[in-house]
């Protein structure tokens, strides 16, 4: 998923939501924008600054990598988020918190936007705004490599574990089709790979993208030919307070750009050359 890190990426300061934090760049305030206005987009405007909140354990969407010798967040997210502050003309701060607390962040005001593979459900618009689509992923389930020859199929997984990132799209999959297994959720990607590799869990359902980038860096894991079904529900959008009208229009503006033009696309196929080459080091 052209346009490389349009404006600098401001890691947030520690946030306890029952979460991990980050380190901070300087010294941003991290409170959203939303109380100081009820017009989103001229109170982000105002401040100079859009406060985002995202998991960075999803790459290649937004995950930790070593640039120039420094831990900094990447991913094809991160490259959004960052064309979207360039073009409103604010700089970017990033809240690193669990998937399961991002959109917690968002409904108490901590963030302006919610930007980490998240999935505009039915469950969810009830509570928040959503963009249009950006991105539409296909699911992969992924096993260990010893274990081919006994998961070929769905029903291959009854009475067996199946993980899936806690507060994911991935929760519901697993829930919906693999109704005869047992859901595993847990709320960093990484910690599922590694109970993976323990043999804790027998498979784990990732994002095709995520899932062929931690194959790569794991030569034991393979990604399995098990056809899983996609509905709209699986796309990703930018969650956004309630109420966010003038925002969500120039959102959708600038997302119908960069989809028209191939940038998201481009932006995904960047980083995930990127984890893979990070991962490599």
């Amino acid at each position: 998923m052209k346009k490389l890190f349009g404006s600098l990426i401001v890691l947030a300061g520690v946030l306890v939501l029952g979460a991990c934090g980050n380190s901070s760049a300087n010294n941003t305030d991290s409170s959203s924008n939303t109380a100081s206005a009820d017009n989103q987009l001229e109170a982000i405007k105002s401040a100079g600054v859009i406060n985002v909140a995202t998991s960075a354990d999803f790459a290649p969407f937004e995950f930790h990598a070593l640039i120039d010798g420094k831990d900094q967040i990447v991913g094809a997210d991160i490259d959004l988020v960052n064309e979207i502050a360039d073009q409103l003309g604010v700089t970017v701060n990033i809240l690193d918190l669990d998937f399961n607390a991002v959109l917690t962040a968002l409904q108490q005001g901590k963030a302006d936007i919610a930007v980490s593979g998240i999935s505009a459900t039915e469950e969810r618009k009830q509570t928040f705004d959503f963009t249009d689509n950006y991105f539409t992923p296909e699911q992969k389930l992924v096993i260990n490599k010893d274990n081919a020859s006994a998961y070929t199929s769905i029903d291959s997984f009854a009475s067996k574990k199946v993980g899936a990132q806690k507060g994911s799209i991935q929760e519901s999959i697993v829930q919906s089709q693999f109704a005869d297994s047992q859901l595993v959720s847990i709320a960093k990607v990484p910690n599922l790979i590694n109970e993976l590799k323990q043999g804790s869990i027998d498979g784990l359902v990732l994002e095709s993208a995520v899932a062929d980038s931690y194959v790569a860096q794991n030569d034991d894991l393979m990604v399995t030919d098990i056809a899983l079904e996609v509905s709209a529900d699986d796309s990703y959008a930018i969650a956004l307070p309630k109420g966010s009208t003038e925002l969500q229009a120039e959102l959708n503006r600038i997302l119908k750009e960069l989809d028209e033009n191939g940038t998201i696309s481009e932006y995904v196929q960047k980083n995930t050359d990127l984890a893979n080459e990070n991962a490599a080091q």
